[in-house]
């Protein structure tokens, strides 16, 4: 059985970004916790989502963002346009090729993780999109785009505990 090194937080950011040169693999555990769709109208897709589908809106939703519990996978909705640049993907009004108006997301357990998926990301051919930071939400994130440019967003949020197995326990 191998043993988990632990890296501290101190190091500079140059090193925490290479961590297969100290022999440390971080693997990417195989779920989504959460799917992004960036929208023109939030209003409207929202009462599209909610009244239109049934579908009841977390608690934890506000006038910026929603967010749906789909067992355990999370599905929001934010403005286009602040998704492309939460991603800092180049945004054009009506033109899809630019940015394709999701992001894909996968929560950690821990602040530290998220570096080192992102470093694991960098160092299997994916660009870093957005190094990893505190976020305006109390979070720390970042983003990477895989080898087609689909765009995933490594996250940690203190408000969304995970079960044992990483699934998200979105408040109702």
């Amino acid at each position: 059985m191998g043993h988990r090194r632990i890296i501290p937080r101190s190091l500079p950011p140059a090193l925490l970004l290479a961590p297969h040169d100290w022999g440390i693999v971080v693997r990417m555990q195989p779920r989504i916790s959460a799917i992004t769709l960036g929208v023109s109208d939030l209003p409207r897709a929202r009462r599209f989502y909610e009244e239109g589908l049934g579908w009841r809106p977390s608690t934890t939703s506000n006038e910026h963002i929603v967010f749906f519990d789909l067992g355990g996978t999370v599905f929001a909705l934010f403005s286009r346009e602040q998704l492309a640049d939460d991603a800092k993907l180049a945004f054009a009004p009506g033109d899809p090729a630019v940015f394709g108006g999701f992001t894909l997301a996968h929560n950690v357990k821990a602040k530290p993780e998220v570096d080192l998926i992102l470093s694991t990301a960098v160092a299997a051919g994916a660009r870093l999109l957005k190094p990893a930071a505190d976020t305006f939400w109390g979070g720390y994130s970042g983003y990477f785009a895989d080898p087609d440019g689909h765009a995933w967003e490594v996250g940690w949020n203190p408000h969304w505990p995970l079960t044992p197995n990483g699934q998200v326990l979105l408040p109702d």
